[in-house]
């Protein structure tokens, strides 16, 4: 599979370069990341954003489509995000594990989970659907 060092290259930069999202483990059908908890995650009232955890899911669906990428595909777009919040934090680290649920030529949908690690507690379900990007025929 995908070496996830790659990943995080291709983050440098970007949304999840900056919240500093590292990919750990990219699988048949899974991806892997996790989030050291620092003070720009967090809302005013002292608890992790939403924002944040959402990015991360995001990202994890994201980048395990691309690491599924059809024959001929170009890239993806997400098409729907659906999450629910179950919990919060205030330090550490949370884990997304992102698994693959539908591989279609032209959809990908994945489920996430992150997790606070140190308490193994459940801060978010999420459900995304991909659409795959492909090459423009050319006009006649």
């Amino acid at each position: 599979m995908v070496d996830p060092s790659r990943f995080n290259t291709i983050g440098v930069g970007h949304l999840p370069g900056h919240l500093g999202i590292l990919v750990t483990h990219v699988g048949e059908g899974q991806l892997r990341a996790e989030l050291s908890i620092h003070m720009h995650h967090m809302a005013p009232n002292g608890f992790l954003h939403a924002g944040t955890v959402v990015a991360l899911a995001d990202t994890c669906a994201g980048y395990g489509c691309i690491a599924h990428l059809p024959t001929g595909a170009t890239g993806f777009t997400t098409l729907e995000l659906k999450s629910n919040h179950l919990g919060t934090a205030r330090e550490g680290c949370i884990e997304c594990v992102a698994k693959l649920l539908h591989q279609g030529r032209t959809t990908q949908v994945w489920d996430a989970v992150v997790t606070h690690l140190e308490s193994g507690k459940t801060l978010a379900l999420f459900r995304c659907t991909q659409m795959i990007l492909y090459p423009r025929s050319p006009s006649k």
